[in-house]
């Protein structure tokens, strides 16, 4: 039974889509390394809980087939601020994200970080 688990949520990890914009944080992703680790030894792992397996996999399931979604349709795709599913796309970036965190950084850091010959993250340690 341990080898029908691991091949249904290797089919679920090939269908779920991977988001470029967001690297190191796209759920897809964070979804293939924690199947890879849960399930080390392939079809021959034991599964400590089945129920609980499979209440997760029915769970991620829901989510990649948008069944809230179409169960509850939305009369708008917008949220209470205006903004579009595009936008919020484009604004979750992480291209944009580190834009944004450049931009709150003083004038002063810019400066020691730019001309620093140590890493910024050492100066921290």
């Amino acid at each position: 039974m341990a080898a029908t688990r691991y091949r249904r949520f290797l089919k679920l990890c090939e269908e779920w889509p991977v988001e470029e914009t967001k690297r190191h944080r796209d759920l897809g992703v964070f979804l293939r390394q924690r199947v890879a680790q849960a399930f080390r030894e392939g079809e021959n792992t034991q599964v400590a809980d089945p129920e609980a397996c499979d209440r997760m996999y029915e769970s991620l399931l829901r989510i990649h087939t948008n069944y809230y979604r179409n169960k509850y349709p939305r009369v708008k795709d917008t949220n209470f601020t205006g903004v579009t599913v595009e936008d919020c796309k484009m604004i979750l970036a992480t291209d944009i994200l580190k834009q944004m965190e450049d931009m709150k950084k003083g004038t002063w850091r810019k400066l020691r970080e730019k001309f620093s010959a140590k890493k910024p993250e050492e100066d921290s340690k």
